[in-house]
């Protein structure tokens, strides 16, 4: 088993995902189908019709990805017939995505994993206002330098370490505006402050992770997953339910450390990486954090059968 699979987080949205996959394979239909009865309401028409500015909403963007991610698994489960030839080494989510990975591994009932995600991106939408930007071009090091010389105006913090050449930053909107400014003083190639309102993994979500915590407790089952699922927060596999829960509680206000993980399951012998969500953002990162490692984008029917086609071809 020298693969792993990836799945993208909050960002990757877009209108009209999904609906291919829900009108091929019936797998597919009963995720969507159940996403819109769990929630109450029909998730899977905002995700085929939009609007997109509903859609983009922390709130909707995260059971919407969570649901896409899962729907598309399940048409890749049916599309193979038997899981035989679908063992992976590891599995991975960035933020959000971290949940389908889990879901993907069996640690997390898919219905009580769309709870889950539908309150994380409530709470965080009630939190107070922030804000994140993307930096490229300026090494991790000067980054940490440029946060904390910043946050004389307001706290700010690298939020997600996507890889060697992008970072994301987080926090209060003075802190970020003066980390841009800093950044680009530096010779940062590109800073620029993303459309969100929330200052994701970073201290100003503590108020939400504390709450978080309370949704988490009421989840009564979650068991160790099939296959190990690397940690946001840690970069670490996990591996039983006790280290499950506590990942999903701090990884709410901690970084997520994407270039440790991928590293992690290279160094474990991880060749190739099949990156199963709308879009191509992970497989982007990937190639820059192990150049040279297999990518395989699994995001339409065509994408689907010709993975699985190969995988029976061996």
């Amino acid at each position: 088993m020298t693969t792993a699979w990836v799945f993208p987080g909050q960002g990757s949205q877009a209108v009209g995902m999904g609906r291919e996959v829900y009108e091929r394979y019936a797998s597919a239909r009963a995720v969507f189908d159940e996403a819109d009865t769990v929630l109450g309401f029909p998730l899977s028409r905002l995700c085929f019709e939009g609007p997109d500015d509903e859609l983009t909403l922390t709130e909707n963007a995260q059971p919407a990805l969570l649901t896409t991610s899962t729907a598309l698994l399940a048409a890749v489960r049916e599309q193979a017939g038997s899981e035989a030839d679908l063992q992976p080494m590891y599995l991975a989510g960035h933020s959000l995505g971290e949940y389908s990975a889990l879901v993907a591994s069996g640690a997390l009932e898919f219905g009580d994993a769309l709870r889950l995600v539908r309150r994380r991106g409530e709470l965080m939408a009630e939190t107070p206002q922030g804000t994140m930007a993307a930096i490229m071009g300026l090494d991790e090091e000067t980054l940490r330098a440029v946060c904390a010389d910043a946050s004389v105006a307001g706290p700010v913090v690298v939020a997600t370490e996507n890889s060697p050449a992008q970072y994301g930053i987080s926090g209060s909107i003075a802190g970020v505006e003066r980390a841009l400014a800093l950044a680009k003083q530096h010779g940062a190639k590109r800073a620029v402050r993303l459309h969100v309102s929330v200052a994701l993994h970073s201290p100003l979500m503590e108020s939400a992770a504390r709450r978080f915590a309370r949704e988490v407790a009421a989840i009564r089952r979650i068991t160790p997953p099939r296959w190990p699922v690397i940690a946001n927060a840690t970069a670490e596999p996990l591996t039983d339910s006790d280290a499950i829960r506590a990942e999903l509680i701090e990884q709410v206000t901690a970084p997520v450390r994407w270039i440790d993980g991928v590293r992690r399951m290279v160094a474990d012998g991880v060749t190739r990486f099949v990156e199963i969500g709308h879009g191509h953002v992970l497989s982007g990162l990937i190639k820059r954090i192990a150049p040279g490692r297999e990518l395989i984008g699994v995001n339409t029917v065509a994408a689907i059968e010709g993975w699985i086609a190969r995988e029976r071809q061996g």
